[in-house]
Parts: structure tokens; C-alpha cells; sequence
């Protein structure tokens, strides 16, 4: 079984699987019971297919809009333009003199004629009874007005299904359906020659038996579509900034409204259409929308923003214009919204169990009903009636019909696929309480297979709380207290003035006042730090920026490691600033404040001196910066770039990040639990060290290296280097990347990928696992990752891993569970029908068990929550074995017992128990009917553990496990005794009931006895791969064009290709 699953299911994997392999799986499961459950979570081909036409429909319209603007530019330029537009009297009377139709076809059009007409982005403005300054003013009233006229920022979503449309669904198996008909047809026959009641009691026992299975299918199916519509809302909540009443203040996305001025930066989406209005260096990736590659310059004369599109470099402040379906974004969420997700490789591979059991299970339910109404026909060829049919026998018959039709049931186990999804819903929920949010149910299935978490420092490790404690001005080393007159004493008030010039206008961060009145600083953690050194230094933020005019801001960029800013001084000359990576900053000053503050040449004794102190203050774990200026005249221009070279040193300020409590403990778990973390960070070699040695990262064995140096490795160093690696500094997202594809292509690792910035977005792409961080990663992260770390905590990732562990394992239990229950129903039936012409169990009977392994199976089984040893053990390999040969030691061994004990019971029941009188078939049925439900409840609680002996162990703190079970057994009562007409069952006597929960209980002690047997371990599902680092041993397999690795083909060819030959 598990070839065939590998063989025709192992291509379908967490990430962009390709579209073969998806169309294969689909093929070979096109058969089922109800398609409509079991696919009713499967993405909506069609769908996609109509959302990606839409797509190329409206790259095409905006493509010709964007040619129109440009040839509507050199025509307009010197003309007086008239406007035809005739304001609504509704919009008018609501205090506006623009409507929103007018709006979406100024900014989807790019329509530069009309937003010329309509008196630029100012006139807009205007028009919109908005300020671009102060931005709209809050009152009840007046956004109110502006949602009539212009609409709500939110798309058209998908309403919740009913409860009934779940009941309608489940009716929608074609075995229940027969079922259905059968229990109708019984009611006819049954009412016509025994009257009523007797003769109903077999149709209306099915009947309920159908309903029961129906209403609690539904209501599990319900209850996943209600998490499923939280998980959606969890992944949306989107804050922006945005000025209101003259004050920054950040808002849901879904409060936008035309009028609002919302201030956008590197890694930011879009969050409407709108118009630009004031910002620097603003790269705007169209990409999802046009389908062009390449970024858009965004200023005041190309000042278009669409929804969806990402902000790739740069910012500025956006005029919201159109919001909601108005917007092209919005008209293709519409369509996308019911595309859903592919279903993740355990998914797959359980339809593929499923179907495979299927065509067993047909095969035994034909082979029962034939030998059933074989032994019919012999009977009456015997009695000489064959010729004479009663209503008897038409019951007679129909009953096996019924049984057969009720072995399909059973014997399909069409919850499988689906308690895989109770299983990741379940855990998805428990992992947002554990601060981390799945974006794609597959990631939380591929957590507990990660062998690699490749993480950053800065507040992940860290605590993202910076502050400067230390810093180099003038040549002197100072320590930064509270008291502005200690650090500044012996620094001339030049050095200050231009060290704050350069703090609070060479930034990303802002300090604004909040809608509370209350001082705030905005900004990354680092931007913080600097802005909170320079208000401690007596600065002033916003006299600063009114002293001097902003030319031209390069925006810091994890490539150059840097940014730059250059400022006309109110003489008219211009400065730049520049900060970043000490060395790499350093590398650019040619000179130097001394400690007298004279400007002198850089020479190599203080080069070496600032060097020094950037290794001390790196020792000491913290963060450098340098910073820089130059000047560089009266003769620039905004359309120049801000120099590379030939500043002049201001300082470097060491910045202090503490390591989070509790970081060392999680990675000295996921050392136990055979994962490997590796630190790759942006920061200072020796600033990386000091944390990864703090964090118990970087060991005696393990090797700190910079990303340009590993960049110039060729392939056989690589191979050698790789493994050894722990802590990567100086790393670009190219570098990350490619370690990143490296170590899963190479080497056969599942990797874990953390990242924050726009930038990181390949390596999330490419890495098993995406994980962002949600305080300090931009939305373009965020929509390339698989899962959102919502505090930036490393042990929230561990937690996450640990889920992933569980589900898997969970998904394994219940597996076990049914598979043994499935067997020994099969077996029972079909033996039964064989040697006594009779089936053992009705169908009834058979619904039951149904719903006790199916339903509330999954509901027991897969909700367990994470025992603390699953980091104890290696991680699930990527091409591991799901069912194990521990797997199936349980189930045949539990099958067997449970069908000697039944088939005992069977032949020598009577004789046992001395059960004598007309009733004694219907006591010995019953008890053995109720035997078999307890050898399942009992195996149930078995299979918590499919290894250890104590499976108590948690159980009671299980409420769901206990409640599943408690609720099984007291309707189990409820049949036996008080629905026996309907079940075909009668009242047991306590001996009789003791004997029956014995039976059951019995499986037990047995279950441990198998559980001592000795197994073979699996291939490669427990056992880890030993990396590659024999490059030059070649084994006799090879390809037609390409070299194996001998270490490769001892773990089945799943390795590296070294190179073409």
C-alpha cells in the first residue's frame, strides 16, 4: 500500500505542486461515495480558472490605460482643458463634488486629462472635503456620509452555509442513499403483512440508524466551516497607518474610506485605490494585477496606486480614492475568494487509503450479498418454494441488500481524508492561542517534518526592544545614561547639531503626536532606538525637519545594508547623511570628527580605532551603526544619486537587543528533537556570534560565516561548508535564498524559513515553510509566508513544530483506529454470510460502528493535544512511510483478537453461556453486538499510544477524548435497552453486560502484548538522512544524465544531483 501511495500520491507537496500531479490524484480518486463531503474543501478549479481570465482581462485594460496616460501626457501639456463632468445631486447634498465612478475611472484609467480637470491630487483632495494634511475628521456624521456615497473597504465574501446545506450534503451518499431506499421499501412490506408497529420497526431502526450518522456528520462538517471562516478573518486583520484629525493613528484596513491619507512604506500592500501625494523613491510592483515583472516609478507625475499592488521601495502618502468592489483588486477577490486551497500531501494520500479500501470493501459487500441470497435460494430450492415468495422473503432479501449496502459504509472510509482537516483545524485554532497563524492548512502539516529552521536575530531571537547604550562620537567612547549634559560633554554643539540633523531626518521613523495627545515614535525597532538617542539629546523632531528641505531619500535596502538621505540646508548648499552597516559605512568615510570636532582625514590608526570599538561593542551582543555626511555643494539634483563615497564619520552607536527569555531553552528542544537552527542575520559577524553563543545556536563545532563568503564558494566547498554552518552574517536575501535552495535540494532538508522584510519574500517562497514575523514584517512578507509568528517569538516556532509533530501523529491514531475496525467488520460479515447464510451484525448495527469510527472517531483521536516527548524524537521525513509497520502490528493483531473472540462467541456462545429459549439468537447477537462495540471503545483509548504502554497518561485532561467516549458508551445503553426493535437488539442482564465490557476491556492487556512484539523500524519516517559530504563517491546507478551521490542511494535516491555529466 504504501508503494502505491508514494508511487501516485508522493508528487502532490506542501508547496507548488505542479499541475500534473494534482490532476493525477484527482483522477485516480474521481470515484467515491459523496463526492460532495468528501471534496467539498477541494479548490474550485473552475473558479481559478475564471479568476485567472479576469486577471488577464484586467492586465490588458490597465496595460492599455497605462499607454493611453503616456500618450495623453504630451498632448495636454499647454492646453486649457474644460470639464464635461456633472456632479449627482446626492453626492452634492452630501457635502462632495466628486462620485465614486469618477474617481475609479480617473485612477484605473490613469486617466491624466481628467485628474488634471479636476485640479490635480489637490483638487481631488478638495472635492473629497478632505485635508492632505490633516486627512478627514471622525465624526459619526460624517463617516457615515462618506460609506453612503463611496462604499466600504471590504470585498464580497462568501456567506456561511447553513447548518442544513451540511445535512443536505451528507444525505448525498450514495450508499445511505440505498440505504434510504431500502428502509422505505422494508416500511411498505413490512407494515403490509405485520402491520403497524412490528412491521416498521426494521425501516424505522434504519431509518434513525441513517439520520443519526447524517446529524452528527453535518455537524462536524459545520463546525470545521465556522473555524475555516475564522482562520479567514484571523489572516485579514491588516492595520494601516493613517492621518485622522491631524493625528497618526493606525486603523483596519476595512475602516478606509475615500478621503483618508494613509502613509505607505517598503514591504507595504496597497490597501486601496488611491493617489499619490507626497514621498521619495516610490517602486510600486504591479505584478498580481498588470502581470509586468518590472516596478513602477510612482511621483506627482505618474501618481496612480492600485489595490493589490506592493510597495517594493520607497514611501509615501496615499489619497484613498476607491475602496471595495469599486476597485479591480476587489472585483478579482470576488472571483478568487471561492478558488479554496489544494488539499495538503496527507490529505491526498489518506483519498488514496480511502480508495483503496473502497474496492475492498465493494468486493466484500458483492461477495456477502451473493452468498446471502445464494443461501436463500437453497433454502427455498430445499423447502420446495421456489416458486412461492412471501413478504417474508422479499424482507429477507432486501435485509441483505441492506447489508451489503451498509458494508459499503462501513467499509469506505470516506472521514478519513476529512479528519485530517478536523485534525489541522483543530490545530491551527490551539496554535493562534499560541501566537502563530496559519495562512495555509499544508504548513501546519509540514511543521512536524522540518529538519531546518533557518531564523533571523532581531526580534525573533531577540526581543525587538532596542535602545542605544553605547556610543563612539568625537573618538570618545560613551556610555548613554538618562542625562543629556553627561553624554554630551566634550562634543562641540556643531557635532550635536549635525549628529541630530542626521538622526531625525536620515530615517524611516516618524514622532507624531497620537490621537490621544500623548508623543509617539514610529518606526522599526531600530529606527526607534535612534530617534529615542536623538530626543534624549535634547532634539526637537519636527524643528529639524523644518530646518531643512528633504531633496532625495534612498530608502534602507538589505542589499546595500544602508540608506541615504540629502538635504538643502537653509543656505541653500546640500547635505547628505548616511547610515547603516558600520563597516560597510565605514568603508565609505574618508574622514573623521576628532575629539577637538575638526573634521580630519580618516587615517589608518583611527580606522583601526573604529574598528576596534565595532568589535567590542559586537562582543558585547550589540547592534552597530554608522553614521555619516558629507557635503556637497550648491550643484545637485533629485534626479542625481546620493554619493557612495568620501563621508565624513559622525559616530558609531551600539545598540542593545536582549536575547528573549526562554530562546535558549527552545533551541536546545529542537536540538533534541533533531532539528537544526541556524541563525542567518544582516547584523555584524561578531555581533551574530556573541547572540548565537547566547542563545545556544553556535557550538564548538559549528561555523559563523558571512554571506560573501559563502557567495564565492564553489560547489564541492559548498557540500563541505554547508553542513557545519550555524550562523550566517552579513547575509543578503540572495544569500538566504540560495542557502536556503541549498539545503533543500542538496541535502533533502525540510526547511523552516523566518523572514520580515520585502525582500525575504524568495526565500519564503522557496523554503518548506514560510514563516513571517507579524510586529516587525511588512505585508509583502506576510503574503509569502505559509505561517505568521504574530509576537516574532523562536518559541512560538517551536510550539508550531510541535503541532505540526501532533497532527501527524493524531492523523496516525485514528488511522489505526479505523483500519482495525474496518477489517474486523469486513472479516465478521463476510465469514459470517459464508458459513451461517447470516449476517452478524444488521444494518443498523453497522451504521452505529460507522459513526463511532468515523465521526466521532476523528473527534476523539485527532484532536489530541501535543505530548512534550514528540520533541524527544527525529522528524517525520519528507518521503517518510505513513502507514508503519508498527501501524501494522497493532491493527492485525488487535483484528485477530477481536475476530477470535467474536467468531468464539458466535459458534460456542450458547453453549457458554447456556442461552436456551426462543430469544437465545437474539441475546447471543446482542451480546455479541455489544462485545464489539466494547473491543472498539477499548481500542480506541489503546490507539492514544501506538508505542508506549500508558495510554492513561493526559487522557482526563482530554475533554473532548472523554466526552466522545463517555457520550458512545450512554447511547450504546440507550440502544441495547431501550430502542432493541429498531436494533435488533434485547435488554442484557448485568452478567451479560459485565461479560461484554470484560471482552472489551480485554483488548487491553492484549494491545500491550502486541505492543511488545518487535518491528522493523520504517525506511526513512523516523531514521535521519546523514548529509551529503562525500562528493566524489559515485555509486553504479545512474541516470541518463546525471551522477548520484552514493550516501543518496543508500536513503532511496532522494538526495543531491551533483552535476550534468
Amino acid at each position: 500500500m504504501e508503494s502505491y501511495l508514494q508511487n501516485n500520491f508522493g508528487d502532490v507537496i506542501s508547496k507548488n505542486s505542479s499541475e500534473e500531479a494534482l490532476q493525477r490524484w484527482r483522477k485516480l480518486c474521481g470515484v467515491v461515495k459523496n463526492p460532495k463531503r468528501r471534496f467539498r474543501m477541494l479548490a474550485n478549479r473552475a473558479k481559478r480558472l475564471e479568476a485567472e481570465v479576469m486577471r488577464k482581462t484586467i492586465q490588458e485594460k490597465l496595460r492599455a490605460a497605462v499607454l493611453v496616460s503616456k500618450a495623453a501626457l504630451r498632448f495636454i501639456q499647454g492646453f486649457t482643458l474644460s470639464s464635461e463632468y456633472t456632479v449627482p445631486d446626492e453626492v452634492e447634498a452630501a457635502g462632495f463634488q466628486i462620485c465614486a465612478d469618477e474617481l475609479g475611472s480617473i485612477v484605473e484609467g490613469h486617466d491624466v486629462k481628467k485628474l488634471k480637470v479636476h485640479g490635480g491630487v489637490q483638487g481631488v483632495a478638495n472635492k473629497l472635503a478632505t485635508s492632505t494634511t490633516n486627512g478627514i475628521t471622525t465624526t459619526d456624521d460624517e463617516l457615515k456620509r462618506r460609506q453612503e456615497i463611496h462604499g466600504i473597504n471590504r470585498f464580497t465574501e462568501t456567506p456561511v452555509r447553513s447548518f442544513w446545506v451540511f445535512v443536505w450534503k451528507a444525505l448525498q451518499d450514495l450508499p445511505l442513499i440505498i440505504l434510504t431506499a431500502c428502509a422505505f421499501i422494508s416500511l411498505i412490506v413490512g407494515i403490509a403483512t405485520e402491520g403497524w408497529p412490528k412491521g416498521a420497526h426494521d425501516g424505522l431502526g434504519i431509518i434513525s440508524g441513517i439520520l443519526l450518522v447524517v446529524f452528527v456528520t453535518a455537524m462536524s462538517n459545520y463546525r470545521q466551516s465556522l473555524q475555516f471562516k475564522d482562520l479567514d478573518k484571523e489572516k485579514n486583520k491588516i492595520t494601516v497607518q493613517v492621518t485622522r484629525n491631524a493625528c497618526r493613528q493606525k486603523i483596519s484596513i476595512y475602516e478606509l474610506l475615500p478621503g483618508d491619507i494613509v502613509h505607505l512604506t517598503i514591504g507595504d500592500q496597497v490597501p486601496t485605490d488611491g493617489l499619490f501625494i507626497s514621498g521619495f523613491s516610490v517602486l510600486i510592483d504591479e505584478s498580481s494585477l498588470t502581470g509586468e515583472c518590472e516596478p513602477i516609478t510612482v511621483n506627482e507625475e505618474n501618481p496612480f496606486l492600485l489595490s493589490g499592488t506592493k510597495v517594493q521601495d520607497g514611501s509615501c502618502k496615499m489619497l484613498v480614492t476607491t475602496v471595495g468592489m469599486r476597485t479591480q483588486w476587489g472585483k478579482l477577490m470576488a472571483t478568487c475568494i471561492e478558488g479554496g486551497d489544494d488539499k495538503t500531501p496527507l490529505q491526498v494520500k489518506l483519498n488514496g487509503v480511502a480508495t483503496i479500501i473502497m474496492k475492498i470493501g465493494l468486493f466484500f459487500a458483492v461477495v456477502t450479498f451473493a452468498v446471502l441470497v445464494q443461501g436463500l435460494f437453497r433454502r427455498k430450492l430445499e423447502e420446495g418454494t421456489r416458486w412461492y415468495w412471501s413478504g417474508d422473503d422479499a424482507l429477507e432479501m432486501l435485509e441483505y441488500f441492506a447489508v451489503a449496502a451498509t458494508i459499503v459504509v462501513v467499509a469506505v472510509p470516506e472521514g478519513l481524508p476529512l479528519a485530517v482537516t478536523l485534525s489541522l483545524t483543530f490545530a491551527v485554532k490551539k496554535m493562534m492561542n499560541d501566537r502563530a497563524l496559519v495562512r495555509h492548512l499544508a504548513a501546519c502539516e509540514t511543521m512536524g517534518s522540518a529538519t531546518i529552521i533557518c531564523s533571523d536575530k532581531t526580534g525573533t531571537l531577540t526581543t525587538n526592544h532596542m535602545t542605544v547604550v553605547k556610543a563612539i562620537i568625537c573618538g570618545n567612547i560613551k556610555e548613554v545614561s538618562k542625562s543629556k549634559d553627561s553624554f554630551c560633554s566634550g562634543i562641540s554643539d556643531v557635532v550635536v547639531k549635525t549628529l541630530l540633523q542626521s538622526i531625525f531626518n536620515n530615517t524611516g521613523g516618524e514622532i507624531v503626536i497620537n490621537k490621544d495627545g500623548k508623543r509617539e515614535i514610529l518606526g522599526t525597532p531600530t529606527e526607534a532606538a535612534l530617534l529615542e538617542f536623538g530626543l534624549l539629546l535634547g532634539g526637537d523632531f519636527q524643528a529639524e525637519r523644518q530646518d531643512s528641505k528633504i531633496v532625495k531619500v534612498e530608502p534602507f535596502n538589505t542589499e546595500k545594508k544602508r540608506m541615504g538621505v540629502v538635504l538643502q540646508l537653509p543656505e541653500g548648499e546640500f547635505r547628505a547623511h548616511c547610515k547603516g552597516a558600520s563597516e560597510i559605512v565605514l568603508a565609505a568615510c574618508d574622514n573623521v570628527i576628532d575629539s577637538t570636532g575638526q573634521v580630519i582625514p580618516l587615517d589608518e590608526a583611527a580606522m583601526n580605532h573604529l574598528k576596534n570599538t565595532i568589535e567590542g561593542f559586537a562582543s558585547e551582543s550589540l547592534r552597530t551603526l554608522c553614521l555619516a555626511y558629507m557635503e556637497i555643494g550648491t550643484d545637485f539634483s533629485p534626479m542625481n544619486a546620493i554619493p557612495v563615497r568620501g563621508y565624513t564619520c559622525l559616530g558609531i552607536v551600539g545598540i542593545k537587543d536582549p536575547v528573549r527569555p526562554g530562546v535558549r531553552e527552545s533551541v536546545a528542544i529542537c536540538r533534541s528533537a533533531g532539528i537544526t537552527v541556524r541563525m542567518v542575520t544582516g547584523d555584524n559577524i561578531n555581533t551574530a556570534k556573541a547572540i548565537a553563543q547566547e542563545c545556544g545556536i553556535l557550538t564548538d563545532e559549528g561555523l559563523a560565516i558571512e554571506g560573501p563568503e559563502l557567495r564565492g564558494k564553489n560547489l564541492e566547498e559548498m557540500i563541505e561548508l554547508i553542513p557545519k554552518i550555524q550562523v550566517m552574517a552579513r547575509s543578503s536575501p540572495l544569500d538566504k535564498h540560495a542557502l536556503v535552495k541549498h539545503l533543500r535540494t542538496m541535502f533533502n532538508e525540510v526547511v523552516a524559513v523566518i523572514g520580515d522584510g520585502t525582500n525575504d519574500a524568495p526565500a519564503l517562497h522557496e523554503a518548506d515553510i514560510g514563516l513571517a514575523m507579524g510586529i516587525a514584517g511588512t505585508e509583502v512578507a506576510k503574503e509569502s509566508a505559509d505561517v505568521i509568528i504574530l509576537d516574532d517569538s523562536f518559541s512560538t516556532i517551536v510550539a508550531a513544530a510541535k503541532w505540526g509533530r501532533s497532527v501527524y501523529i493524531n492523523i496516525q491514531k485514528f488511522v489505526q483506529f479505523q483500519l482495525t475496525v474496518i477489517v474486523v467488520a469486513l472479516i465478521v460479515n463476510f465469514s459470517s454470510a459464508c458459513l451461517t447464510g447470516n449476517a452478524l451484525l444488521t444494518a443498523v448495527q453497522l451504521l452505529w460502528v460507522n459513526m463511532i469510527m468515523d465521526t466521532l472517531g476523528a473527534l476523539a483521536l485527532a484532536t489530541e493535544p501535543p505530548q512534550d516527548d514528540l520533541m524527544k524524537r527525529e522528524p517525520i521525513r519528507r518521503r517518510g512511510g505513513f502507514i508503519s509497520n508498527v501501524m501494522w502490528r497493532n491493527i492485525l493483531g488487535q483484528a485477530l483478537y477481536q475476530f477470535v473472540v467474536i467468531w468464539y462467541l458466535q459458534t460456542r456462545g450458547k453453549w457458554s453461556f447456556q442461552l436456551a429459549g426462543p430469544d437465545a439468537d437474539l441475546i447471543l447477537n446482542t451480546l455479541i453486538f455489544n462485545a464489539f462495540f466494547f473491543c472498539q471503545v477499548f481500542n480506541e483509548i489503546s490507539s492514544r499510544e501506538m508505542e508506549k504502554i500508558n495510554v492513561f497518561k493526559g487522557m482526563l485532561k482530554n475533554y473532548v477524548f472523554v466526552g466522545v467516549l463517555t457520550c458512545t458508551v450512554a447511547f450504546q445503553v440507550i440502544i441495547i435497552e431501550f430502542f432493541g426493535d429498531f436494533a435488533n437488539t434485547t435488554p442484557l442482564t448485568s452478567a451479560q453486560w459485565f461479560l461484554s465490557i470484560f471482552i472489551g476491556f480485554l483488548g487491553m492487556p492484549i494491545a500491550v502484548i502486541i505492543k511488545l512484539i518487535p518491528v522493523c523500524c520504517p525506511s526513512s519516517s523516523q531514521e535521519p538522512l546523514v548529509p551529503l559530504q562525500h562528493p566524489h563517491h559515485l555509486c553504479n546507478c545512474k541516470t541518463e544524465s546525471h551522477a548520484v551521490l552514493q550516501d543518496d542511494c543508500a536513503n532511496g535516491g532522494r538526495g543531491m544531483y551533483i552535476k550534468p555529466t
